[in-house]
């Protein structure tokens, strides 16, 4: 029962949730239970982190691996839930499937990374998606706002064409090899890397991640799907989904190792077209929502310089990696779903004079954009630093030098916001009232990004500790 405490205890919230509406239970009280059940999993994912075993005629593995992307799923969410439980531009009347639908994803993600079978990964990748698929148009279009509904089409279309690439993939690996197992595949797959059947089928699957990750060329839903989305349900698909995504590559990635040349090459090309795309449309954008969605194309081609490395100490970077890119999103959001009182979408110069009306708010989208940034002493500087270091000794000189020019460019559109923020506004501005559990969270939230990023080789320690389990 240990071995499956976190996906049982969504389960549960799942149940609760489903018989709150169906009591039809106020607003108040549909929240306090959605966060009290967000605790609840996230203390489930902490107690079984140590558990390892594997279930379901060893479809389901529980490691060290699987347990530590389940604990920083589960942390995530919670974060998400204390800061967007108030769900300002979703219907009330709707709150309860919400929230329903978003244990339903979470569920699906944990389920996704400890899958080492094909199938269980198909069917934990549809639960997570279709769920979401279904929260981009729950967004209120009682106001002047209506593109949600184009947005939610867009992720829907996108995703089935990412799923149909990936399952025509693992039909090749199953005509290959006879078997759906990724212990067997591992097994005999990289012996294949010079057969192009082996290359496509690599590409294909691969597809499905690229999707999740919002990686080059399948990031173009990314920008319409976070502008078109409530901002709650962006911070959602903003950090959590990234999580799982990182796991499946990492399991994934080992079957390829460096003879692939075909791949490898591949990688770095969208890596690099994934970096420029993200980081100069960025620079022109007018909407904050927007603007982190295409800095998040930009980071996914960052966090591929680890996987291209196929050492131990690449894959732990790019975990520490997007775990810090998750809290440093996760402090972003907190701070749009704290300024936008009426759930509406917020433009940059919207920010004009936040340090007057929420000194802690400021502080925190500064150390937030810093830390996406790469300004040291923050997280995301020591993040992109041991990348490129493990990018330049496996002699990728060209790609650290797009890296390079890359974190130039974005460091001129965040700080640009940080410009905005703390510039003086007018003079009637209102001050923004911060709940306590809000600014308790900010403070959490920065002090993780400070201290993973002054302190980063206990957590390097765990992450290649943690990367040995599927190796």
């Amino acid at each position: 029962m240990m071995l499956f405490l976190p996906e049982l205890t969504l389960l549960g919230a799942c149940l609760i949730i489903f018989f709150v509406g169906i009591a039809n239970s106020s607003t108040t009280s549909v929240k306090n239970i959605a966060i009290v059940l967000g605790a609840i999993i996230f203390g489930a994912t902490l107690l079984s982190v140590n558990q390892e075993g594997q279930l379901f005629f060893d479809a389901y593995r529980v490691d060290s691996f699987s347990q530590t992307f389940k604990a920083l799923i589960g942390g995530s969410l919670l974060a998400v839930l204390l800061f967007g439980s108030k769900l300002r531009d979703i219907k009330e009347e709707i709150h309860p499937e919400y929230f329903l639908f978003l244990f339903i994803s979470v569920l699906g993600l944990m389920m996704l990374v400890s899958s080492v079978e094909l199938l269980a990964i198909f069917i934990s990748l549809e639960l997570s998606s279709f769920a979401v698929y279904i929260m981009v148009p729950m967004r209120d279009d009682s106001g002047k706002f209506h593109f949600q509904m184009e947005a939610g089409a867009k992720y829907l279309l996108f995703g089935v064409m990412a799923t149909g690439f990936m399952l025509f993939g693992m039909s090749y690996y199953f005509g290959l090899t006879g078997s759906t197992k990724l212990d067997v595949l591992v097994a005999q797959i990289p012996a294949m890397m010079d057969q192009p059947a082996a290359v496509v089928a690599t590409v294909l699957i691969l597809c499905a991640f690229f999707y999740k990750l919002a990686l080059f060329p399948f990031h173009f839903w990314v920008p319409d799907v976070y502008e078109g989305s409530a901002n709650e349900t962006t911070s959602f698909i903003a950090t959590v989904p990234k999580l799982a995504a990182v796991a499946l590559l990492l399991r994934i990635i080992v079957m390829i190792d460096s003879n692939g040349d075909i791949i490898v090459n591949l990688l770095m090309l969208c890596s690099i077209l994934s970096m420029f795309y993200g980081n100069l449309s960025a620079l022109v954008q007018k909407d904050i929502k927007r603007m982190l969605g295409y800095s998040g194309i930009a980071h996914a081609g960052f966090v591929l310089l680890g996987l291209l490395v196929f050492q131990v100490t690449g894959y732990a970077h790019a975990l520490y990696y997007i775990a810090g890119y998750v809290v440093m999103n996760l402090a972003c959001f907190l701070v749009i779903c704290s300024i936008a009182t009426k759930g509406e979408n917020l433009q940059i110069d919207d920010l004009t004079g936040l340090y007057k009306r929420s000194p802690l708010m400021a502080l925190t989208l500064l150390i937030g954009l810093f830390a996406l940034a790469g300004i040291p002493p923050f997280v995301g500087f020591m993040g992109k630093f041991f990348l490129l270091v493990d990018a330049l000794k496996q002699d990728y000189l060209f790609l650290v030098t797009m890296a390079a020019i890359n974190t130039a460019i974005a460091i001129y559109y965040y700080l640009s916001i940080v410009r905005v923020a703390f510039c003086t506004g007018e003079e009637d501005q209102a001050a923004i009232a911060t709940p306590l559990h809000l600014k308790m969270l900010s403070v959490v939230l920065m002090a993780i990004i400070v201290i993973m990023g002054i302190f980063p080789a206990q957590f390097i320690l765990y992450a290649e500790n943690t990367i040995l389990a599927i190796l």
